[in-house]
C-alpha cells in the first residue's frame, strides 16, 4: 500500500502540472504522444511482439500520428492532406508487407497493430484535445474517471455481492459499479455548482448529469475491455511502469473510451 501511495503521490506530481499549464501549449500534446508509446508498448508486449520489430514501429508510429495534432506538427502536408492519411500511410507499408513476405505476414497479422494504434491512438489524441479545447474539459472528464474508479473500489469492497462480468473481471460487481455511476454523479454535482454546465459547456447542467451517468458506465465498459485483453493474454497488469498500480494502460484504460465519446457527444 505504501509503495502504491508513493507512486500516486511522483506520478501526480508529476502528471497535474502538465496538465495544468500545458507549458508552451506542447507539453500535452508530448505528453500523450508519450503514454500512447507506452501504451503501444504495453499491448506489444502482453501479445508476447517485441516493440522494437517493423510492426512494432509501425504502430508507434501510427499512434503517435493519430495522437499530435496537425498544427504544429503536420503543417508541412499539403492543404488537401492531413495526418489520417499519415495513418493510412502506415496501414499500407503494414499491409505491403504480406506481398514482400509472399503472404508469411498476413492480413490477420497486420490487423493487430493497426488496431492497437487507433484504440491508444485516438484514446490519447481526445485527450490531448479535451485539454486543447480547455483546461475545464479535461478536468472533467479526469474527475469522472477518477470518482468513478474509486466509487467503485469502495462500495463494491463494503458492500458488492453480485459478479458483474465474471468471466472477464471476477472482483467487479453490481453494486460497485452503481456505487462509481452515483460517486461520479455527485462529483460532476459539485464541479457543475462550480462551472456551470450553461456557461461553460454545450449543455445544461440537468443534461450534463445525464452525460455523466453516460460517461461513467463508458469509462466502466473501457476498464472491462482492458480487463478482456489482459485475460486473454493472461496477464495481471498491462505493465509494470508504475509500482503498485501496473502499467500505463490499467490507469487509462477508462479515459480511451471517455474522451472519445465526450468529443462524439459535443463536449468539445
Amino acid at each position: 500500500m505504501r509503495r502504491r501511495v508513493a507512486t500516486a503521490i511522483i506520478a501526480l506530481a508529476l502528471f497535474l502540472p502538465i496538465i495544468f499549464f500545458d507549458f508552451g501549449g506542447i507539453a500535452v500534446q508530448l505528453l500523450g504522444a508519450l503514454l500512447a508509446v507506452v501504451g503501444v508498448y504495453e499491448l506489444f508486449r502482453m501479445k508476447g511482439l517485441a516493440l522494437l520489430s517493423f510492426e512494432g514501429i509501425l504502430s508507434t508510429i501510427g499512434a503517435i500520428v493519430l495522437v499530435l495534432p496537425n498544427n504544429p506538427w503536420f503543417s508541412y502536408l499539403p492543404d488537401t492532406a492531413d495526418k489520417l492519411i499519415l495513418f493510412y500511410f502506415v496501414v499500407m507499408l503494414l499491409l505491403g508487407v504480406s506481398v514482400i513476405s509472399k503472404n508469411m505476414y498476413t492480413i490477420d497479422e497486420a490487423g493487430f497493430p493497426v488496431l492497437v494504434s487507433l484504440y491508444v491512438g485516438v484514446g490519447f489524441q481526445n485527450f490531448v484535445e479535451a485539454r486543447a479545447t480547455g483546461l475545464l474539459v479535461l478536468l472533467l472528464g479526469i474527475f469522472i474517471v477518477w470518482a468513478t474508479d474509486i466509487g467503485a473500489y469502495m462500495i463494491g469492497k463494503k458492500y458488492g455481492q453480485r459478479q458483474l462480468w465474471p468471466e472477464i473481471s471476477p472482483n467487479k460487481t453490481v453494486e460497485g459499479a452503481l456505487g462509481g455511476i452515483v460517486s461520479a454523479v455527485f462529483v460532476a454535482i459539485v464541479f457543475l455548482i462550480l462551472y456551470p454546465g450553461s456557461l461553460y459547456f454545450e449543455y445544461g447542467s440537468f443534461i450534463m448529469i445525464f452525460w455523466t451517468i453516460i460517461l461513467s458506465i463508458v469509462g466502466q465498459f473501457g476498464d472491462l475491455v482492458e480487463s478482456a485483453i489482459k485475460r486473454h493474454y493472461q496477464v495481471k497488469d498491462a505493465g509494470n511502469i508504475l509500482p503498485g498500480h501496473g502499467g500505463i494502460l490499467d490507469r487509462f484504460d477508462s479515459m480511451l473510451f471517455v474522451f472519445p465519446i465526450m468529443h462524439l457527444i459535443g463536449l468539445f
